[in-house]
């Protein structure tokens, strides 16, 4: 499937190596002042080939509006936007196009399709992600109408760990990193792999603000479980955890649950959701991501016939893909809180009315 939500609907398109990727976003309401500087900027957080510690490939990552806007507002049709490709090196994977890449879907796309792009990857390619951060930037600013924030930033690479949490910091650092005194240590460790032809992996801490209790549709649509359904989505995550996550599993009941004051509640072990529905606090999210599967080391595998192969990658690639990650964690999170938004519209009967009867 390539289409995601439910009344916030975002379907992508495109190849990494093809002429362009882009998205179709339908269902935003009309009449939102739509800041294409605003989103703009944030493809350009997550542009390639910025420093070491990111591929080198270089796209200037403009995108172009083609539907769904009128005089820089939104028209309630559904919005098409297109991101040229421009620079593809094919022939880098002329080696791989009759084997499969350790770590790759290459071997799953060909058992499933019998045909695969090979160049870069193709549709599975992390290049599609440039799609949904279009598209979330949307979802940023319908949220910022609701007084809504959402915000990421590295928690973790290669086990070096933050022990603070600066999401302003965060935003100037060039790996996004949280913790001030914990990111010299990180890009040492992106570098050191580069250098080494290998990769890390790094943990992603999502962060919203401004959630009003009561986003979230049970049984089967609840908003913890589809925040996890929008992070797995991401190329090279391989976990997530809400709130306390795994951690909650290690405690006791009388210390995991958060006591409720009449100021709010006192801790937020839940990570801002009960129920599958959001309380009114923070919400957390931890996504932990893989290390990049394309090394430049030689490697064992098998081509398309089974036969045993040793090959050594070319190309360039992300040393730690959670770094680019971060703003991509950030537009998926931002989707599924203005999707959650919309749906809730209708739950109460004070709402329909509040809007029929003034009319």
């Amino acid at each position: 499937m390539n289409s995601f939500g439910r009344q916030l609907v975002m379907s992508t398109f495109g190849e990494s190596h093809g002429p362009a990727i882009g998205c179709i976003l339908d269902g935003l309401p009309a009449g939102l002042a739509l800041d294409e500087a605003f989103i703009q900027s944030e493809l350009n957080r997550r542009r390639p080939g910025q420093s070491a510690l990111t591929t080198a490939r270089k796209e200037a990552d403009r995108v172009e509006i083609l539907s769904g806007v009128f005089k820089g507002r939104s028209t309630g049709t559904p919005i098409a936007m297109v991101i040229y490709n421009g620079d593809q090196k094919s022939r880098d994977y002329e080696n791989v196009k009759s084997i499969f890449r350790p770590g790759h879907a290459d071997f799953t796309y060909w058992q499933k399709y019998g045909i695969r792009d090979y160049r870069g990857g193709g549709r599975s390619s992390a290049r599609e992600t440039a799609a949904r951060v279009a598209a979330g930037a949307i979802a940023k600013l319908m949220l910022a109408e609701l007084g809504i924030t959402v915000e990421a930033g590295i928690l973790e690479i290669d086990g070096i760990a933050a022990h603070r949490y600066d999401f302003r910091h965060a935003r100037q650092s060039p790996i996004n990193a949280l913790d001030p005194e914990a990111e010299a240590a990180q890009e040492e460790a992106v570098l050191r792999a580069k250098e080494a032809h290998d990769s890390v992996g790094g943990v992603v801490l999502t962060r919203a603000t401004g959630v009003p209790a009561g986003l979230g549709e049970p049984l089967y649509y609840k908003l913890d479980a589809v925040l996890a359904e929008a992070m797995m989505g991401i190329n090279a995550a391989k976990a997530v955890e809400i709130g306390s996550g795994v951690e909650s599993a290690r405690l006791k009941g009388s210390e995991n649950n958060d006591p409720i004051t009449p100021a709010g509640f006192a801790s937020n072990h839940s990570g801002g959701i009960l129920g599958g529905i959001s309380d009114g606090d923070e919400i957390y999210v931890r996504t932990w991501f893989k290390p990049t599967p394309s090394i430049f080391q030689e490697q064992e595998t098998v081509d398309i016939e089974g036969n045993p192969v040793r090959f050594s990658l070319k190309g360039r690639h992300d040393p730690c893909v959670a770094i680019r990650g971060t703003i991509v964690c950030e537009a998926m999170m931002a989707l599924v809180l203005a999707d959650m938004a919309l749906l809730n519209l209708g739950r109460k009967m004070e709402h329909l009315t509040k809007i029929y009867r003034e009319q």
